[in-house]
C-alpha cells in the first residue's frame, strides 16, 4: 500500500474504498497507465489519472439527448473497465440522463435545474444526437422545450461539452439528404449562437465507449480537453486512418481483394476495399481498440463487413454504401508484404497506389516496382501526391 501511495498520492480512504470494491491496487494502476498510453501521454501520467479518478470531488455531468437512437448510451453500458455503474456512481456524478435517470418527469427536470444552478461553469455537458434547427427546432422537444433552446441554455453554462456520436459531432443519420429537420451538429449551433464553451467531438455510430471514457478521464486529470484535430476530435483516438492499422492491410498491399460477399477471397479474410470499405478515408482507432471487450473480431471489418465510415463527415451516411473509398491519406505501416503485380486481378490504379506507398517506405525497391507499372500508374501516383 505504501508503494502505491508513493506512485499515485491517493488518499487512504479512497484507496480503501477501491480495495473494498474488489479492485487490486496493481490492476487499478495498470488501468490508469493503459489509459495514459492510449492517449499518448508521457510516462508517469497514469499515476496522475489514478489520483484524479479517486478524488472524492466528483465532477457533475449532464447528458442531453436530442435526435439520436440511444446507441451511444448502449455502447457506454457495455464497457467493463470501468463499468458504467462505477463511472456514474464513483468517477463522475451523472446528475441527468433521460435513459438512466432513476426518476422521471418533474422530478428529473428538477434534478437537472438544481445541478445547473449549483455547478454553473463546472459541469460537463454530454450531448447525444443532432440538434434540429429548422422551424425554430420544433422537431425535438424535452419537457416542453426544444432541444435547441436546451442546448443553448445548458451549453453556455458548462465547463466543457462532449458531443458523443456522429449525430452530435457532424449531423449523422438525421442530417442525411434532404435533412427535413435541419439537423445540425453541436459545434455549428454554438458557432451560430456565439457560445464559447469548448466542444470535443467523439464521432462514431456508435463510438467506442472507451474513447468517451478516456476523454472524461483526461478532463478530470488536467481540467482541460485533450489535443484536438481540425474537426474537434481527440487526436489520441482519431489521429490515424483505420486502413493503417487494419488487420487486412497486408492483403491490400499484396493486391488480394474480396470481390463479392461469400466468395473465396472473402472467406480467406482478404481486403474489403472493393466491397466499399471506407477504412482508407476514415479516421478512428477501431482496429486497435475494438468494441465491447469481446475479442479480436469486435469491429465491423473483423466480422467480414466493410467499414462504413460512420465517424467521418462526408463519408458515413453520405457516400454510396458500396462505392470505393477515396484513399487520400495513405501512409506506410511499419513494414510491407511483398507485392506481386499480376498475381491477382487488381486495377492499375490500385496497383499504383499500393506500389506508390510502398516506394515511400522502402526506397529504391519501391521505386523499381512503381517504374514497372507503366506510365498510367506513374501519373496516378503523381496526382495523389
Amino acid at each position: 500500500m505504501d508503494e502505491f501511495h508513493r506512485e499515485s498520492d491517493i488518499s487512504g480512504d479512497a484507496l480503501d474504498k477501491m480495495l473494498a470494491g474488489g479492485v487490486s491496487r496493481r490492476n487499478f494502476l495498470k488501468f490508469c497507465t493503459g489509459v495514459a498510453v492510449a492517449m499518448g501521454l508521457p510516462f508517469g501520467m497514469g499515476a496522475k489519472i489514478a489520483e484524479a479518478v479517486m478524488n472524492p470531488k466528483r465532477p457533475p455531468v449532464i447528458w442531453l439527448s436530442a435526435q439520436e437512437c440511444t446507441g451511444c448510451t448502449e455502447s457506454l453500458l457495455r464497457t467493463n473497465h470501468p463499468t458504467v455503474e462505477k463511472l456514474i456512481l464513483e468517477l463522475v456524478s451523472l446528475d441527468y440522463h433521460e435513459t438512466l435517470n432513476a426518476g422521471a418527469g418533474r422530478q428529473a427536470e428538477e434534478a437537472l435545474r438544481k445541478s445547473m444552478q449549483e455547478n454553473k461553469g463546472k459541469y460537463i455537458l454530454v450531448v447525444d444526437g443532432s440538434i434540429p434547427v429548422k422551424d425554430g427546432g420544433i422537431y425535438c422537444k424535452i419537457g416542453g422545450k426544444t432541444a435547441l433552446s436546451l442546448l443553448e441554455e445548458q451549453g453556455s453554462q458548462a465547463a466543457a461539452v462532449i458531443a458523443i456520436g456522429s449525430c452530435a459531432s457532424w449531423g449523422g443519420v438525421p442530417s442525411a439528404d434532404p435533412n427535413p429537420t435541419g439537423a445540425t451538429p453541436v459545434h455549428e449551433v454554438f458557432r451560430s449562437k456565439g457560445i464559447k464553451t469548448p466542444v470535443v467531438n467523439i464521432p462514431g455510430c456508435p463510438p467506442n465507449g472507451y474513447n468517451f471514457l478516456s476523454t472524461v478521464l483526461y478532463f478530470l486529470t488536467f481540467k482541460k480537453l485533450p489535443e484536438l484535430d481540425d474537426q474537434g476530435r481527440p487526436k489520441f483516438a482519431y489521429g490515424r486512418i483505420i486502413h493503417e492499422n487494419c488487420e487486412r492491410r497486408p492483403h491490400f498491399d499484396a493486391g488480394r481483394f474480396a470481390m463479392e460477399f461469400g466468395d473465396e477471397g472473402h472467406r480467406k479474410g482478404y481486403c474489403l476495399y472493393k466491397l466499399g470499405c471506407k477504412g482508407p478515408e476514415t479516421f478512428n482507432n477501431c482496429p486497435t481498440l475494438l468494441f465491447n471487450d469481446v475479442g479480436s473480431g469486435a469491429w465491423p471489418v473483423g466480422t467480414g463487413h466493410p467499414c462504413f465510415g460512420c465517424s467521418e463527415k462526408g463519408v458515413g451516411f453520405t457516400a454510396p454504401l458500396h462505392s470505393p473509398a477515396r484513399p487520400l491519406y495513405i501512409t506506410p505501416p511499419s513494414f510491407f508484404t511483398e507485392i506481386y503485380p499480376g498475381k491477382e486481378e487488381v486495377s492499375s490504379g490500385t496497383k499504383a497506389l499500393a506500389a506508390g506507398v510502398a516506394g515511400a517506405a522502402i526506397g529504391a525497391a519501391g521505386a523499381a516496382i512503381v517504374a514497372g507499372l507503366g506510365k498510367k500508374g506513374e501519373d496516378k501516383k503523381d496526382k495523389e501526391e
